[in-house]
C-alpha cells in the first residue's frame, strides 16, 4: 500500500500550455505505473490557467475514489467568500486537508490572519499543510519558511495537526526537533529534488531523514509524498525504500500515517500466512 501525500496538478512549464483533464490523466498513468495506490492532490495559493482552482480540482476527481483533495490558500488575499465555500466543501468531505504557502507568500505561519483558517482545520478536524524550505520559485523570500515558526502555531493550536511540508529542508535539524517536541505535528519528505535524486545528493538526504528518525523516534510523524510533478515518483520510492527501515516504520510513512492524518478509508493489505511444516514421520 502507498500513499503519496503531496501531489499537485499545477503545469510548472508555462511555455507549454496543457489542459488539466491531461495533467490529470499523467497524474493517474504515474501512479497506476508505481502501484501507487492514493494520492493527496494540493492546490494553489494563486488560481490562473496553470494551477487550478480548488473547486474545480473537487469537481475533477470527485468519481475518483483514490484522489483527495488539500486547499491551497492565499492568506494575502482571501475574502469572506473563500472561507464561505471552503467551509462547504469540508462540510462535505471533499477536501481532507488546508495548505499555506510562507514564503511563496510574505506571512509568517502565526500571522493573525492565519487565525481563521486553523480554526476551519479545528472544527472540521483535518490537518493544515504549510510549506517550509526551500521554495521552487526564485522570488519566493525563505525567511518565512523557517520550521521553526510551526513550533509556535502548534503550542498555541493543539486541536489542530500541522504537517510541515519537504522536512524543513534545508533546516532538516529544527524540524526533527518540532516534530519531536509537538505531538500534533508531522512532517512530509516531499520535494527534496528536483527531477530525479542524485547519486550523492541522495546520499546525503537518506543520512538526514535516518537521523531525524533516529532523534525523533518512532516513524508516526513522517509521511511520504513526492511533489509530482516537480519530482518524479520511482527516484522517489527507490529514495525511501532505501532507508532500509524495518516493515513496520516503512509501512507508517508509506501510508498508515497518511491514511490516519487524511482520513483515507484503505483495506489492510492481506497477511500472507507462512507455509506450515509438513509433520515429521514417526
Amino acid at each position: 500500500m502507498i500513499i503519496d501525500a503531496h501531489t499537485h496538478l499545477n503545469n510548472y512549464e508555462e511555455d507549454r500550455p496543457t489542459p488539466l483533464e491531461s495533467r490529470l490523466d499523467a497524474l493517474r498513468e504515474q501512479m497506476v505505473e508505481n502501484a501507487v495506490d492514493h494520492a493527496v492532490i494540493l492546490t494553489s495559493y494563486k488560481v490562473n490557467e496553470h494551477r487550478p482552482s480548488t473547486r474545480q480540482v473537487v469537481d475533477l476527481i470527485r468519481d475518483i475514489p483514490n484522489l483527495h483533495c488539500v486547499a491551497g490558500i492565499s492568506i494575502m488575499n482571501y475574502k469572506e467568500r473563500d472561507l464561505r465555500e471552503l467551509s462547504d466543501l469540508l462540510a462535505a468531505d471533499e477536501v481532507r486537508g488546508l495548505k499555506l504557502y510562507p514564503g511563496y507568500e510574505p506571512f509568517y505561519p502565526y500571522d493573525s490572519r492565519c487565525k481563521v483558517i486553523y480554526d476551519l482545520a479545528a472544527e472540521y478536524d483535518v490537518p493544515v499543510m504549510i510549506h517550509t524550505g526551500d521554495t521552487y520559485s526564485p522570488t519566493a523570500k525563505i525567511r518565512f519558511a523557517h520550521p521553526l515558526h510551526i513550533d509556535d502555531v502548534a503550542v498555541d493550536n493543539p486541536d489542530v495537526r500541522f504537517v510541515i511540508c519537504h522536512i524543513g529542508n534545508p533546516w532538516i535539524r529544527d524540524c526533527m526537533e518540532v516534530v519531536y517536541k509537538n505531538d500534533n505535528t508531522c512532517a512530509d519528505v516531499s520535494g527534496l529534488v528536483v527531477g530525479d535524486f542524485e547519486d550523492n545528493f541522495e546520499k546525503y538526504m537518506l543520512q538526514q531523514v535516518r537521523e531525524m528518525i533516529l532523534y525523533a523516534g518512532e516513524p508516526r510523524y513522517l509521511l511520504y509524498g513526492t511533489d509530482w510533478p516537480i519530482c518524479e515518483m520511482p527516484s522517489y520510492l527507490r529514495f525511501v525504500r532505501s532507508l532500509d527501515l524495518p516493515e513496520r516504520d516503512l509501512e507508517m510513512i508509506l501510508w498508515r500515517n497518511a491514511a490516519e492524518l487524511f482520513r483515507i478509508d484503505v483495506p489492510e493489505p492481506a497477511q500472507v500466512s507462512p507455509p506450515q511444516q509438513e509433520a515429521r514421520a514417526g
